[in-house]
């Protein structure tokens, strides 16, 4: 919550069907509730942000920053809506060093992350030309 101390407003994804997630709020103290893929997250009531950093979890990537996510393409859609609103969040993959592979097959849909933190630092990928 030191970023909180800073000005900063954190949220955490909230799962609303089986293709919708949205990012609510997370504040001290507020109740907490299951929302699937064994995670919690805050009650309906907590307020809805449009995030300007996103931490992307993911199975699998490659040196291009392609990502292998979970299969329900959550994340992808999410980005895809935050960008019809004008919004481009900084994408900062979460994976280990070992979730590296050869090559990652891409879709035309899937979002490239241009950035990923592993145990061993952050890792910048290069747009392709």
């Amino acid at each position: 919550f030191a970023l909180r101390e800073k000005g900063a407003r954190l949220c955490l994804p909230a799962i609303l069907d089986k293709s919708t997630i949205v990012f609510r709020e997370l504040v001290r103290g507020a109740p907490m509730v299951e929302m699937g893929f064994g995670t919690v997250g805050p009650h309906e009531e907590a307020a809805v942000l449009d995030p300007s950093v996103m931490l992307v979890p993911l199975a699998a990537f490659d040196a291009r920053g392609h990502r292998i996510g979970y299969g329900a393409g959550y994340y992808d859609r999410a980005i895809g809506k935050l960008a019809d609103k004008g919004l481009s969040p900084r994408l900062i993959g979460i994976a280990f060093d070992c979730q590296e592979v050869a090559q990652v097959p891409d879709e035309n849909h899937d979002v490239i992350i241009p950035e990923i933190l592993t145990e061993s630092g952050l890792r910048r990928f290069t747009p392709e030309l």
